[in-house]
């Protein structure tokens, strides 16, 4: 059973890329307003709502409001350019999952092949410890690098 999608974004690249990203998985449809993509939302059921957060004058926040009020089991994905903690509680208390939008083309694949949550239960404040660069040596290591570079060892 293919599932059905629904990608908003007002960039139509990013909006291409997505589509791309699931296109031999689920059904796609895609808008780049708000205006639309709520028409769409009202008049056909779709089983997952992926939209940017920020829709010109619009909030994505308001589609998934849109989805919940016609009583459609459609789970909802909301992403941003950046992350930005206080919107992430608040798409989370709204019932739909955050992701960046950097992270969201990898992620896709997640929400539409396993069963989901009931709700997204990740710390949105936190940061992704994936964006930096953390070094690769643990303490315990020191000792043997130190030797293998003819360093005194500290004690």
């Amino acid at each position: 059973m293919s599932r059905r999608v629904l990608l908003v974004d007002p960039n139509t690249t990013a909006l291409e890329s997505l589509r791309q990203a699931i296109a031999l998985r689920a059904e796609t449809d895609t808008r780049t307003n708000f205006p639309t993509a709520r028409a769409q939302l009202l008049s056909k059921q779709y089983d997952l709502l992926v939209t940017n957060l920020r829709l010109q004058a619009h909030n994505g926040l308001h589609l998934v409001y849109v989805a919940q009020s016609v009583g459609a089991p459609t789970r909802s994905v909301v992403y941003t350019d950046r992350r930005e903690p206080p919107l992430a509680r608040e798409v989370q208390r709204a019932g739909a999952f955050y992701e960046s939008a950097e992270g969201l083309p990898y992620a896709l694949e997640g929400y539409l092949q396993s069963s989901l949550p009931a709700a997204d239960r990740r710390d949105g404040s936190a940061a992704d410890r994936r964006e930096k660069f953390r070094g690769g040596r643990r303490c315990s290591d020191l000792p043997v690098v130190a030797m293998m570079l003819g360093m005194p060892i500290a004690g």
